[in-house]
């Protein structure tokens, strides 16, 4: 399972950044942003059949508020057809749910990789913190963008 989870958060992760190019944000409208969207859901929800801890812990929780995040923004979209303010909203959720998709891949991806002498040695190791402090600054950068760039979509359809 674990092999499938891991193809199916790489095809998520590409869609959301192609999603990204084409339209400063996952755009539900648009094939890139429906992929990201259910390959999200099913990578949260195969990640509860994974734990090196074993039992129930805080990755599951974490998972499932992922869940909860492009599950709220989805019902935005599809429930708030051309409502201004929702797309503020959704486009939060969606990003935020990315941003925090990053955090088990890269420490993941940092305590296994390469093979044998991995980049880090536990999640605390600091090359992962680094790292998600990165993300965390492009992160709140993107967000800030993708307002602006939705006020002046807002602004357009109003005039």
């Amino acid at each position: 399972m674990g092999i499938l989870h891991t193809i199916i958060g790489i095809v998520a992760i590409v869609a959301a950044i192609v999603s990204y190019g084409k339209f400063s944000k996952i755009n539900l409208n648009h094939i890139t942003g429906k992929i990201y969207f259910y390959c999200t859901v099913i990578t949260s929800f195969t990640a509860l059949g994974l734990s090196k801890l074993g039992g129930f812990n805080p990755g599951h929780v974490f998972a499932l508020f992922i869940v909860v995040l492009v599950w709220v923004a989805y019902f935005l979209y599809v429930k708030k057809p051309g409502h201004n303010k929702a797309r503020y909203f959704e486009n939060f959720l969606l990003s935020f749910s990315f941003f925090l998709s990053w955090v088990p891949t890269i420490n993941e991806t940092f305590t296994r990789v390469p093979v044998g002498k991995p980049l880090a040695k536990a999640p605390t190791d600091p090359v992962i913190a680094k790292t998600l402090f990165v993300f965390l600054i492009l992160f709140i950068t993107g967000s800030i963008y993708q307002f602006i760039h939705q006020r002046k979509i807002n602004k357009k359809i109003i005039n």
